[in-house]
């Protein structure tokens, strides 16, 4: 879901050079505490190297097991954010060529690769990512990504018994924009919701462009057909918020609307996704940000019964 909804270590993950002074306080402040208890490395052995978790042909999906392969992502995600579309990229961040940030570090990384295309070094090429975090892991650091932008705390409170994951930085390489390797990526995802007892996804699905107002189609349409009942509703930040009821209901071009949307936005919608109230401009990547709240009780049975209900499909 999400953000990146269209988004490295040596030893360690680190360090991470984002641009502090550009972040609201809470950003600052999670970022710093972040640093302070970052666990070393979260990841396998470095020579492991995790099970498949689907295949559709030359292409698999699974999670990242070594530093290098998180690297290999991050440079997927710059390639992506910032040099195909608007992000803009601090000095650290224009010298490595990879999009990184701190919250790399206790996250699981889903990787699509293309045994078809081999690197350099002999390796497989990263052609898709997603960045997953879940609630146990957030909660021992530093909380959620989106807590920057959303306030996450009265939903988490509301549904204190289930799990909570956040999706993030999702990218596909542009030649593999396809309905296989989106369709990898899900499949992976449910593998892992699965296998977490994961009861809600959450995260940032992201419109390019930051005025609201160019936007005002596709921002009605969702708050008017999208939005999320009142028990699953996540609100901007106060500091951060921009109204998305931008035009009445009534004069809305369904049609329209949904063409101005992203294909991952859309995807979420037909999945059974919803939206918050109000979004957030991100000025850094160049969008306007919503945020999505998936219960996995509330996925359309369809794709469910599409992808099995143990993720058995593509199961390599």
């Amino acid at each position: 879901m999400l953000k990146r909804a269209e988004e490295g270590p040596r030893k360690r993950i680190g360090p991470f050079p984002e641009p502090l002074a550009a972040l609201p306080d809470l950003s600052r402040r999670m970022l710093h505490g972040l640093r302070q208890s970052m666990p070393r490395v979260l990841l396998p052995a470095p020579h492991s190297v995790a099970p498949p978790l689907g295949r559709m042909g030359a292409l698999e999906v699974r999670l990242a097991t070594t530093p290098r392969e998180v690297k290999m992502a991050q440079r997927l995600r710059y390639k992506v954010f910032y040099e195909e579309m608007s992000a803009i990229p601090d000095i650290q961040a224009q010298v490595s060529r990879r999009d990184r940030d701190a919250f790399d570090a206790i996250c699981d990384h889903l990787l699509v690769l293309d045994h078809d295309t081999i690197t350099k070094s002999g390796e497989p090429a990263i052609v898709g990512t997603y960045r997953l975090l879940r609630q146990d892991v957030a909660e021992r650091y530093s909380g959620f990504y989106t807590a920057s932008e959303f306030d996450l705390a009265p939903l988490l409170e509301r549904h204190r018994g289930l799990r909570f994951l956040e999706l993030g930085r999702s990218c596909v390489l542009a030649p593999y924009r396809s309905k296989r390797t989106v369709e990898l990526l899900w499949h992976g995802i449910w593998s892992y919701v699965l296998s977490h007892r994961i009861d809600v996804m959450i995260g940032c699905a992201s419109l390019e462009g930051t005025d609201p107002d160019r936007l005002a189609l596709p921002l009605a349409f969702l708050h008017h057909h999208a939005r999320a009942p009142e028990d699953w509703r996540v609100g901007a930040l106060p500091g951060r918020r921009v109204a998305m009821d931008r035009l009445p209901a009534e004069t809305l071009d369904a049609k329209a609307a949904l063409q101005a949307m992203p294909p991952l936005m859309k995807g979420y919608l037909r999945i059974g996704a919803f939206v918050g109230d109000g979004a957030v401009v991100d000025r850094q990547f160049g969008t306007t940000d919503v945020m999505i709240v998936l219960p996995v009780c509330s996925i359309n049975a369809r794709y469910v019964n599409h992808y099995g209900a143990e993720a058995t499909r593509y199961a390599a």
